[in-house]
């Protein structure tokens, strides 16, 4: 274990292996979406989905995270938030994207789907690694779907639905009420035999500013779980309320966050600008491996 507590984790994702202690990996963000918050409509097409996929591998993405619905919250800066999409519409918008980047990249491809019968097709055109904004608490036969294909999970906390998460979150015990909702996830994975498993904190998925703030700083005592940590910063509201800026500005304020999540443990950082994040962390990942 190094400094910050963490442990050696060696994962394999399909054809690749990855130790996620070695350094900090890079997860990109494709949304094949209309509505996302950030770059909904921009690779609804299938041409350019695949397109911006592979210029993430070639900025040094070490996963490519599809996911066919919106979770944008309910909010002042997003209106009514997103709409639940229909499973054949997720599944219409997803899979032709991961069966032809399988087929194109060995590159790990995770489908971010809460529905198991969308993680199911997803697996089966070619995804390792299933993202779970609910962490196994809003279908009960996801545990059942990733672990019969021997795939991966990224477990997220989350404070309510998409559509109710921002609206008012309140916390006793911040980091508390995080840990103990991942460690029931990570139970469920357990019980059916799930080995490689993710945690994520869930940044602005039901977290307040100072929420936000409080778990990059605190993200080492996720390790007490015991697998590896991923934080998702990338563009998030609480960015644009630091600097007074929208979307399209929130670049240097992402990679602020970047940095110090890389600093405070996280072992995967998951975002929309990989070339320039790779940068970052590699600044990062050189600052952290030196001892003070």
């Amino acid at each position: 274990m190094n400094h910050l507590g963490q442990k050696k984790f060696v994962y394999t994702f399909g054809k690749r292996k990855y130790d996620l202690f070695s350094r900090t990996h890079l997860m990109g963000i494709l949304n094949v979406t209309p509505d996302s918050f950030s770059d909904g409509g921009r690779y609804l097409a299938l041409d350019s989905a695949v397109e911006r996929a592979m210029e993430m591998v070639e900025e040094g993405a070490d996963i490519i995270d599809v996911g066919g619905e919106s979770t944008r919250p309910k909010s002042k800066d997003y209106g009514d938030g997103a709409s639940e999409v229909p499973v054949d519409e997720e599944l219409r918008r997803v899979i032709p994207v991961i069966e032809r980047l399988s087929k194109l990249t060995d590159t790990p491809v995770s489908i971010d789907t809460y529905k198991a019968v969308v993680a199911e097709r997803a697996l089966e055109a070619g995804a390792v690694i299933v993202n779970d904004i609910s962490g196994f608490a809003f279908d009960e036969m996801m545990p059942s779907v990733v672990a019969s294909f021997g795939a991966s999970a990224v477990l997220m906390h989350i404070k309510g639905s998409p559509k109710t998460m921002q609206l008012n979150p309140t916390y006793n015990d911040l980091f508390g009420e995080i840990i103990d909702y991942l460690q029931k996830g990570i139970e469920k994975g357990e019980r059916h035999g799930i080995r490689q498993m993710i945690v994520d904190p869930g940044l602005g998925f039901g977290k307040r500013q100072e929420d936000n703030i409080q778990l990059i700083l605190g993200l080492s005592r996720f390790g007490s779980l015991g697998y590896p940590v991923l934080v998702g910063p990338s563009r998030k509201s609480f960015i644009g309320t630091i600097l007074g800026l929208p979307l399209e500005e929130r670049l240097e304020g992402t990679l602020a966050t970047v940095v110090a999540s890389v600093l405070n443990g996280a072992n995967i950082v998951r975002v929309h600008d990989v070339k320039e994040a790779k940068r970052a962390v590699m600044v990062a990942d050189a600052l952290r491996q030196v001892e003070a």
